[in-house]
């Protein structure tokens, strides 16, 4: 018997990179996954390539600047399968490089709302489900560049910042539930982010990490027996 089965997973972000891989991670130990982002095509390559390993996945086309379409994603999710288990939230947008002081204020905002304001709102819409699993499993993709003070990061370094304080107050007051709550820095991987980031190359390629290897960890915080909580956890530091 795989570990996850029975269970309902959403995953966002979920037509590339980390979203992709974990949720093939979390279909593969027998996980039906919600498979979120706006990407048509990529959910369709997701959706296929678990069908191909044996395993169920269901394309929910999501746009995370859109709030009232996140607030409804609880009902439908509710209507469509009765309940969830867990909760990826990955979709993360980097907002280009620049100083603080030259960023432009719609930009700015738009970075926030997918990279804050989406995952507030799916934490709002999806917790009365979460709260119903015997073992409810919040999982939420953040960076080490939220404490780093790294020049021209400041817009992503500040969404991650945000993150991390409202998953951990998130996972204080799950505590004496069946609800835990955690965040993973997975490292630097090699995705369409870095590519933006480092149009050039990353300079130290012996620090790249796969995203299969941060799926591996995203999935060992999905596990019922996963106890930790209100943690952010760096594997590869």
């Amino acid at each position: 018997m795989a570990q996850l089965d029975n269970k309902i997973a959403l995953v966002t972000g979920a037509s590339r990179g980390i979203g992709a891989a974990s949720a093939k991670a979390l279909a593969a130990e027998g996980a039906h996954v919600i498979l979120c982002a706006r990407t048509i095509g990529g959910l369709e390559r997701t959706h296929d390539e678990i069908a191909e390993q044996g395993g169920t996945a269901t394309i929910m086309p999501l746009d995370l600047k859109k709030g009232d379409d996140i607030d409804m994603v609880g009902p439908n999710v509710f209507e469509r399968f009765g309940g969830l288990d867990i909760l990826v939230g990955n979709a993360g947008a980097l907002g280009g490089l620049r100083m603080v002081s030259h960023h432009n204020p719609k930009v700015w905002k738009e970075i926030f709302d997918v990279n804050v304001h989406a995952n507030y709102r799916l934490i709002r819409t999806l917790d009365p489900l979460l709260k119903k699993s015997d073992a409810g499993r919040a999982v939420f993709i953040t960076s080490r560049l939220a404490e780093m003070n790294e020049p021209f990061f400041g817009l992503y370094a500040a969404t991650k910042a945000a993150l991390n304080a409202f998953v951990k107050i998130y996972a204080a007051e799950m505590a004496e539930t069946n609800v835990r709550a955690n965040l993973l820095a997975p490292g630097v991987i090699h995705t369409s982010m870095l590519d933006e980031a480092y149009p050039g190359g990353f300079p130290d390629k012996s620090e790249l990490v796969q995203p299969e290897d941060a799926a591996a960890e995203v999935l060992k915080l999905c596990l019922p027996e996963c106890n930790d909580n209100g943690q952010i956890l760096c594997p590869a530091s």
